[in-house]
């Protein structure tokens, strides 16, 4: 089981919800203003009402103003990485189903394309000759064709984070656009768990090749020694809290069950929720297949290549 993009994007906008609107929507969340709450609805919609596709790629978000001066609006964000996945029919359906669902008109329909390819179509006029009856226009963010230079020095972590999917002219400009995504990673998170989370996707995306990597190497040695840090980090807190219960149950049993929760942590971080097969067989592991497994989880692809047995 890999992790699609679709849900790698969906982490990061529920982690990053306002920094994801002020990029993603810039248009319309700049009169938003600084004091509004935004809230994740996924769970309050009714999925027997809304379409599957949906449930899977959109994350509904509700903007709202504490002091009621306005009423709420709801953005609906789409990541596509294949352009010609979207559709505006399937799109225009779901808002209508929402704005219907929670009885509002104030919907904001979003989508987020990957890669830099055209899209056979991203407005809908419905009418005849002499009258349109149906004007349907999402905001739309090619992040491929965005210049990642423009974006070096942008404070906001969302923007940052999503450099290396931007267009770059060069090797060497997509070397740069990793390092300032972890540059502003590491000076805009405090929270190690993220840190580590969008490490691995700053670089899933990046796909440096091997002169890529000592590119990067060379240039942003205190990233790199940085973001090893955080790794090590984790993993200390990890046997920590193992020695932790070993001191009850056995501190060879309390480690082992530090290392099974810190990779746990680690793989639900890179690849999304395990499934009981997954979680049964990191039970059954020995210390040393756990060390492998977690030495594999910086570069390895997918969940498959993790736990491959050679």
């Amino acid at each position: 089981m890999s992790t699609s993009h679709d849900q790698n994007f969906k982490n990061l906008i529920l982690d990053y919800p306002r920094e994801a609107l002020a990029f993603f929507a810039a248009e319309v969340a700049a009169h938003l203003g600084p004091d509004v709450l935004i809230t994740p609805i996924r769970q309050e919609l009714p999925k027997d009402r809304l379409s599957d596709r949906f449930f899977e790629l959109d994350v509904p978000l509700k903007v709202t103003w504490p002091d009621g001066r306005r009423e709420a609006i709801i953005f609906l964000l789409e990541e596509e990485s294949d352009a010609h996945r979207f559709s505006i029919y399937r799109m225009a359906v779901y808002c209508a189903q929402v704005a219907e669902t929670c009885e509002t008109d104030r919907v904001v329909p979003v989508v987020i394309f990957l890669r830099g390819q055209a899209c056979s179509r991203t407005r809908l006029r419905l009418g005849s000759e002499g009258r349109i009856f149906m004007h349907f226009t999402p905001l739309v963010c090619e992040l491929g064709r965005l210049h990642a230079r423009d974006y070096f020095d942008s404070d906001n972590i969302v923007t940052r984070i999503t450099l290396p999917c931007m267009r770059h002219k060069s090797l060497l400009e997509r070397v740069d656009a990793c390092g300032k995504a972890t540059q502003g990673l590491l000076s805009m998170e405090a929270d190690v768990e993220k840190v580590a989370k969008y490490g691995y996707f700053i670089k899933h995306y990046a796909k440096l090749d091997e002169t890529g990597q000592r590119l990067y190497a060379e240039r942003y040695a205190t990233e790199e020694r940085r973001m090893v840090d955080v790794v090590e980090q984790l993993r200390a807190e990890g046997k920590a809290q193992g020695i932790q219960q070993g001191v009850q149950q056995g501190v060879e049993l309390g480690v082992l069950q530090g290392k099974q929760q810190l990779l746990i942590r680690q793989l639900e971080t890179r690849f999304g929720p395990l499934d009981e097969v997954t979680r049964e067989r990191l039970k059954v592991a020995s210390g040393q297949e756990l060390d492998t497994w977690a030495e594999r989880v910086l570069d390895a692809p997918s969940l498959v290549e993790v736990l491959r047995v050679h």
